[in-house]
């Protein structure tokens, strides 16, 4: 029998073009509690029982110096990405509230055929941030 996969995503994380527009994004608008940060590299938040890195993506693509105490290696990607925060109905519809008090658009709002509702915006990078109830995945 094969083991068992992993039980949670720890972290997740977004490469972002302006950082300190990422970090006022993600702390003042969506409301994520600051956990950690280096300037002019990565900015990290509480998210539940995750953590949500945000990261300057030309930053990570340096390699750690052979002497360096953490030796991450390089990472990051182009483009935009997606990243998707778990809301009930109720929560929902008070993110649209929320968002439309900030001047955040909408970009899409739809019921999924299996049942559930999803609101979709853009961050300052242009990633695509969503929330959704979590029964569109049977949650």
């Amino acid at each position: 029998m094969p083991s068992p996969g992993p039980s949670a995503i720890l972290e997740s994380a977004l490469y972002v073009t302006d950082l300190t527009a990422a970090e006022a994004f993600y702390r003042d608008i969506i409301g994520l509690e600051p956990l950690g940060k280096v300037e002019g590299r990565h900015v990290f938040f509480r998210c539940g029982d995750g953590v949500l890195l945000l990261f300057n993506a030309e930053a990570t693509r340096i390699p750690p110096a052979p002497d360096a105490r953490l030796q991450v290696p390089p990472h990051g990607t182009v483009g935009e990405g997606h990243l998707c925060f778990a809301a009930s109905a109720d929560e929902i519809a008070e993110w649209r509230n929320r968002l439309a008090a900030k001047d955040i658009a909408i970009e899409s709002d739809f019921e999924w055929p299996q049942g559930g509702r999803s609101i979709y915006i853009r961050d300052p990078s242009g990633n695509s941030i969503e929330f959704a109830e979590p029964r569109i995945w049977g949650l």
